[in-house]
């Protein structure tokens, strides 16, 4: 069943935070779950939008599949949120004009994205995830490390891992795992898209 939104247009900044689990209680409010651990993007922005899932969730018990339905939901729709709150250990929220379960339920899957420019300004000293991918990497010594493809949470600390396209091991690039902490990174410059670490390539 499609959602009962409106369409919109994506913003040239969207950015994917979260997913759409599933219902919670009678009243049209739905489970998210985050792709941070910190999700202030979540409960700051007042607009989401929604994007069916990549590929047909399975039925829970008790729902009919039906390809035509999925089929039905192809472009964004805007999502005008009400309330955002913690709930256990995860978070709920309830949208205007999703107003009962069958409402939220047709919601499963639904991939949310909001423009980066609502995004909370951060900390001094802290920075999104989504503002470090691509960055290039440098040594003190201005070593070119690699580029950054992706981020990992390991518990206490988060890890930078970079990837250095001009090397190669076995015929695939060479990864690199950095940790994100003060002992190793030395700076973040965003507008040139560069990071500094005390880190030499052979470690």
């Amino acid at each position: 069943m499609r959602p009962p939104l409106e369409a919109a247009a994506l913003p040239a900044d969207a950015i994917e935070i979260g997913r759409i689990t599933d219902a919670w209680g009678i009243k049209g409010w739905f489970k998210v779950l985050p792709h941070s651990a910190s999700p202030e993007a979540l409960f700051s922005a007042k607009n989401w939008f929604l994007l069916p899932p990549d590929r047909p969730m399975k039925p829970q018990r008790g729902q009919e599949a039906s390809a035509s339905a999925q089929e039905a939901w192809r472009e964004p729709l805007l999502l005008n949120i009400l309330e955002v709150k913690d709930h256990s250990d995860t978070v709920v929220a309830h949208a205007q004009g999703i107003d009962d379960r069958n409402a939220s339920e047709s919601l499963r899957g639904g991939r949310i994205f909001v423009p980066r420019s609502s995004f909370p300004a951060a900390a001094e000293g802290e920075y999104y995830w989504v503002d470090l991918i691509g960055l290039q990497v440098f040594n003190r010594e201005g070593v070119d490390l690699g580029q950054v493809r992706d981020l990992m949470s390991t518990g206490p600390q988060t890890v930078l891992v970079i990837e250095a396209a001009a090397e190669t091991e076995g015929g695939k690039p060479v990864e690199r795992m950095i940790p994100f902490v003060a002992a190793f990174v030395d700076g973040v410059d965003l507008p040139a898209k560069r990071i500094t670490v005390d880190w030499q390539p052979d470690y």
